[in-house]
């Protein structure tokens, strides 16, 4: 399954696993790389230091490569890249921020550099910064999200109409048949989160994991616009958000109710209340907790059956 993203990582299929903050440690990363795909370390919810012992962990458990996500809004920034270039990774994705800041810096230390967008606009901007491949997710996707609530479904085939680098398609894809579809619409590879969070080597909490699997349609929420727009699971902590809406609150009262180390506290500890539970609306479609091998090979499997499918779509159809 050889393409410009498998060339560009030299992995063997076009599957990124996604370096999602306090779900992407060593061991997901590491399972990701050795199934054959891209494994990412989310280097978001990490100090610096923790941050090089998790690289140095992972290159001990992988010879194959892997990257690291660094959202950039975040503090310590110079002090972290310093350490990707220093520990020789190969691979940065960045994210929440200026792709012009730190691309053309990582790309003269040997490093690959991969921007995550949400929009046809911020898509331009990081070809024009020079990256060697963007990330598009829809608005589907967990965690941090794009204003406009573009879906991928229509995202793709918008960018792809209006760059030439490699695009990574992100945003409700945890199945075989999304991949195809996805690729079908233009992507060379995609980037999978939601159905990494509910995997055996996942550093989240078994207590998140379980309501992952638990997780209906229409139980995931975009929320917090004013901030940064977030899709939760819906609980105690939601719940709040939307009560203190109805206030017509300052983005001042927002920031306060909001506080401090709230996504840590849902799902790196487990508190199902007053945590912040980040994850896409695919997890209605997530019924269970695997290894990371088991779901890259369950996701080949359903791709390669999809693509037959469509090849005998007559008898399937019509």
């Amino acid at each position: 399954m050889s393409n410009r993203i498998t060339q560009l990582f030299n992995i063997k299929y076009p599957i990124i696993q996604a370096g999602m903050i306090w779900n992407s440690g060593w061991r997901l990363a590491s399972a990701a790389s050795n199934a054959g795909i891209l494994g990412l370390i989310g280097a978001g919810s990490m100090y610096p230091e923790v941050l090089r012992e998790h690289i140095q962990k992972c290159k001990q458990a992988t010879n194959k490569p892997f990257g690291v996500n660094v959202p950039m809004l975040y503090p310590n920034i110079q002090e972290i890249m310093d350490i990707i270039v220093e520990e020789g990774v190969s691979i940065v994705f960045t994210s929440a921020g200026n792709p012009k800041t730190w691309t053309s810096w990582l790309q003269n230390s040997g490093v690959t550099v991969v921007h995550v967008v949400s929009s046809v606009k911020f898509a331009l901007k990081a070809q024009e910064a020079g990256v060697d491949a963007v990330v598009a997710e829809g608005f589907e996707a967990g965690g941090h999200n794009g204003r406009d609530e573009t879906t991928t479904l229509t995202l793709i085939p918008m960018v792809k109409e209006q760059i030439n680098i490699p695009l990574i398609a992100a945003g409700g894809i945890a199945t075989g048949q999304a991949m195809l579809a996805a690729m079908v619409l233009g992507a060379h590879g995609v980037q999978v989160g939601s159905r990494f969070v509910a995997s055996k080597e996942s550093s989240a909490h078994n207590n998140f994991k379980q309501v992952v699997v638990e997780a209906k349609e229409g139980d995931t929420q975009l929320t917090l616009k004013e901030l940064a727009p977030v899709r939760l699971i819906k609980n105690k902590f939601y719940n709040d958000i939307q009560e203190l809406y109805k206030t017509a609150p300052t983005p001042e009262q927002l920031k306060e109710l909001l506080g401090r180390a709230r996504a840590k506290r849902g799902m790196f500890e487990g508190d199902l209340e007053e945590g912040e539970l980040e994850i896409g609306q695919i997890s209605g479609l997530i019924h269970d907790i695997k290894p990371v091998a088991r779901i890259v090979k369950d996701m080949l499997k359903e791709f390669q059956e999809a693509k037959q499918n469509i090849l005998n779509i007559e008898d399937y159809y019509f």
